[in-house]
């Protein structure tokens, strides 16, 4: 299960200095049944395939190792819905912000992404200055939907 919140990104936090991000390149196979994805996705040098579904801030999410063979074989169905970003991570508090950093036809938008062990804690959360407006469970922001755009 999968607790998650989205932001966009107003500005990169005060005395922020990035550290190495992990390029990330995932696309999407085209699913009929709504509130769910099926995607591939590299993360640097690691390969998966990841099952969500569902809508909101609660999700299923299995996340499966595959081999870089089995990657580039399954690329080429999916390369025509794909997004491209730099993911950073930034601790803040008791929590770590993934803020992602998109690249190509969705260059200069950001995102931030908290993941939560509960929802009571998905509810206490107070999102710092540097966050702008709240997209959680905005189909607009989801991965799977700017895959399939060609810019917002």
């Amino acid at each position: 299960m999968e607790i998650e919140r989205k932001f966009l990104v107003k500005s990169f936090p005060l005395k922020w200095k990035p550290k190495r991000g992990h390029k990330i390149r995932q696309g999407y196979f085209p699913v009929s049944r709504k509130g769910m994805e099926i995607r591939l996705r590299q993360k640097d040098s690691q390969y998966l395939l990841t099952i969500k579904a569902g809508v909101g801030i609660v999700r299923t999410e299995e996340e499966l190792p595959i081999s870089k063979e089995s990657f580039q074989s399954l690329w080429p169905l999916v390369r025509k819905a794909c997004v491209d970003k730099t993911r950073y991570e930034i601790p803040y508090g008791r929590w770590k912000i993934e803020l992602d950093v998109y690249a190509g036809r969705h260059r200069g938008l950001r995102i931030a992404e908290v993941e939560f062990d509960s929802r009571r804690a998905s509810r206490d959360f107070e999102a710092p200055q540097w966050f702008g407006a709240e997209v959680s469970g905005n189909p607009r922001y989801a991965n799977s939907v700017l895959a399939l755009r060609k810019n917002l």
